[in-house]
């Protein structure tokens, strides 16, 4: 199972960049300006800066699935501005247009209903089911995101493990089924993994 984590800056990412001539690579710096000047200083739970998780998908799509429309990659990075940050989805269409809005609107978990723990599972359930009717970029952007999330996930509590292992195989792997380099990567993720169902 390939573990993308080579663009850990952005300077990583326009050197990987580089070696694909045919991607925007102004398009996709934009976006990630825009993302860091965004998320400003949040990190991840494991405490890396939040740009890392935004540059590991973009590597999935870029040098795993061979992504290279220009869209696709400037949501991969913008995936998580509605949901993280002040930022709305006009906020994205006024900066990158309706397309790339589109995709981040689809890929973007909305505020749960109500308070408590069974609200926000209800929420993210109904989110993570909607995807099926995603058009196949946005699914694409969701796959890289998840890709991101899953690759190391031995690093996460283990009672964390079992549940978003069991929740990607229920919402996750069904979308990868016209994708098939996703669903290569997700079936090798899947076997390596194994020990948490």
């Amino acid at each position: 199972m390939e573990v993308f984590d080579r663009w850990r800056t952005w300077d990583d990412a326009r050197a990987g960049l580089a070696e694909h001539p045919a991607l925007d690579a102004d398009r996709i710096g934009r976006a990630a300006h825009a993302a860091v000047r965004r998320h400003g200083d949040q990190t991840r739970p494991t405490g890396a800066p939040y740009l890392e998780h935004l540059l590991e998908a973009l590597e999935v799509l870029v040098r795993g699935a061979g992504e290279t429309d220009p869209d696709v990659l400037a949501a991969v990075l913008l995936h998580d501005v509605v949901e993280d940050t002040p930022a709305t989805v006009a906020d994205v269409e006024d900066e990158f247009g309706p397309r790339v809005a589109e995709l981040v609107d689809w890929v973007t978990k909305p505020p749960a209903g109500g308070a408590g723990r069974q609200a926000k599972r209800a929420a993210k359930s109904a989110y993570l089911r909607r995807l099926r009717d995603a058009p196949p970029e946005a699914v694409r952007v969701k796959l890289a995101d998840r890709v991101s999330n899953v690759q190391t996930l031995d690093r996460m509590p283990p009672d964390f493990q079992r549940r978003y292992y069991a929740e990607t195989l229920t919402y996750i792997v069904p979308l990868t089924a016209d994708e098939p380099w996703f669903a290569s990567w997700y079936a090798s993720w899947r076997k390596r993994y194994a020990h948490l169902l």
